[in-house]
């Protein structure tokens, strides 16, 4: 399992205590670049912590993935899930079962299909997944409803993808590849709550623009 997190001292602990126990062999969070107590908080809860100076949700994900790389046996499936305590790691069992029944490689776990707490996301995401979910099924046929973070993808599926984004694109890159591969895809619906502290992507007018810039290339990159 791989947490990418960035000041989430508040949040990440109660990330870490509700994975469900005896599910995941390592969980990583990846310290990126924290000015708080997010490394030492994670520790404590159990987490073996590795940190990555240079920000971005993308480069995170790729130390956590390149820390993963050096354990054995290696991991037949990673999730991703965020530092926020906005999802819900107790949904793990479900968001897993397409893989166990050998059904999809992929698997995002959809806010849009789940229940959504009121909140929970702002007006620009909403619109920018659907606007998102909408260009790659157009482009790709890609039957899509978010580009949720929390998500499980098997080992074999990422070596074929080469996932290579260092900031917003992380998501949407991974989908996108699945679908150029011929890698089984699908979505199962998750619970979404509010986030603990503020965003640092759609808290912001800047982070949500350069956020929505990012994604939208990256669908139109590997067109």
């Amino acid at each position: 399992m791989v947490i990418p997190a960035f000041n989430e001292e508040n949040a990440v602990g109660l990330v870490i205590e509700d994975i469900p126990k005896g599910l995941v062999r390592n969980i990583v969070v990846v310290d990126n670049n924290s000015t708080d107590n997010t490394g030492a908080v994670a520790k404590k809860a159990g987490a073996k912590v590795v940190r990555e100076i240079s920000q971005g949700y993308g480069a995170a994900c790729l130390k956590g993935l390149a820390t993963l790389r050096d354990f054995r046996p290696l991991p037949e499936v990673v999730v991703f899930l965020d530092a926020d305590y906005s999802d819900y790691p107790e949904e793990m069992p479900q968001l897993l079962e397409p893989i166990e029944s050998r059904k999809a490689e992929l698997v995002v776990g959809s806010r849009a299909l789940g229940k959504r707490e009121k909140g929970a996301m702002l007006p620009q995401q909403v619109f920018g997944n659907w606007l998102a979910t909408w260009l790659m099924r157009a482009l790709y046929n890609a039957k899509f409803t978010d580009l949720g973070p929390f998500r499980a993808i098997t080992w074999s599926a990422l070596e074929k993808i080469q996932m290579k984004d260092r900031d917003f694109g992380w998501t949407v890159e991974m989908q996108v590849k699945a679908m150029k591969k011929n890698i089984a895809v699908t979505e199962v619906p998750v619970r979404y709550r509010k986030r603990k502290g503020v965003s640092k992507i759609t808290g912001t007018v800047k982070g949500t623009f350069m956020a929505g810039y990012k994604i939208i290339t990256t669908i139109f990159k590997y067109a």
